[in-house]
């Protein structure tokens, strides 16, 4: 009966929890940029007592490869309780918005090939056309810059895996448009790190056991910028494999060092 009991109790326990993540979730309001046949989904948070004569800074947070597809929902997983927090929604009202990348799509226009043991390869080019969904996501970027709420000299990008590559591809489309950005277990050709190097401020977090996305991909990228003229923070997780994002995520300074940056 005791066993039993707390069971029950348990399982009360975790469906509340779950109820309650989902509740959470549900701060973020459902959203989507259009543009001719083409749709991305985003899920977009204000900021408390939003006041739309007011100026307020913007972020976008790209998922990675395993939150892709339609459900507008899964993109929230990584990233989406640390905007929810009180403590930064009152110091750092800010709008921050999560959009969806396709499931079969890609942020980057980033190449993967296969070595002669199967084990797969990143390969970043100079340039390049964007993906169908960069392209999108530069459309919704633009849309909100000409949003009379936002303040364009505080505009944030940050992502993981996929995204953290996004995130680098979005520098060197829209160098002049971010006031800092980070990239958790991303990577980029060096050779495009000279464009966006001096004109945006960059933390970039990796796990040293990353056996999906090798942390070198980062190591290079910070050597490049600095070679470039800038000065990014790197974190290295001795421990961590491919989901260094729980601890990027975790990092008590990210938030107060994103946004203490402006244009």
């Amino acid at each position: 009966m005791l066993k039993r009991t707390t069971y029950l109790i348990l399982t009360l326990i975790i469906m509340s929890a779950a109820n309650n993540f989902a509740q959470d979730y549900n701060m973020y309001e459902h959203g989507s940029y259009i543009h001719k046949k083409d749709t991305l989904p985003y899920r977009i948070l204000f900021p408390e007592h939003f006041d739309p004569n007011k100026k307020y800074p913007l972020v976008f947070i790209l998922h990675g490869s395993g939150e892709q597809g339609n459900d507008n929902k899964s993109q929230l997983i990584h990233g989406g309780q640390l905007f929810l927090q009180i403590r930064y929604r009152e110091k750092y009202p800010a709008i921050v918005i999560f959009p969806q990348c396709p499931k079969d799509g890609s942020w980057s226009n980033r190449v993967i090939e296969k070595d002669a043991n199967g084990k797969e390869k990143q390969l970043f080019p100079v340039g390049g056309d964007p993906t169908p969904a960069m392209r999108m996501l530069l459309g919704c970027v633009d849309q909100f810059l000409d949003k009379p709420f936002v303040d364009q000299h505080k505009v944030y990008v940050g992502g993981l895996s996929n995204g953290g590559m996004g995130t680098f591809e979005l520098l060197r489309r829209r160098p002049d448009v971010f006031a800092a950005a980070f990239s958790i277990c991303g990577g980029d050709n060096t050779r495009n790190a000279k464009i966006y190097a001096q004109k945006v401020p960059m933390w970039i977090f990796h796990g040293e056991k990353d056996d999906v996305v090798l942390y070198q991909h980062s190591l290079i990228m910070v050597d490049a910028i600095k070679a470039a003229g800038g000065h990014p923070k790197f974190t290295l997780y001795a421990n961590d494999g491919h989901n260094s994002w729980d601890d990027a995520f975790a990092e008590p300074d990210l938030l107060p060092w994103l946004f203490g940056n402006s244009k």
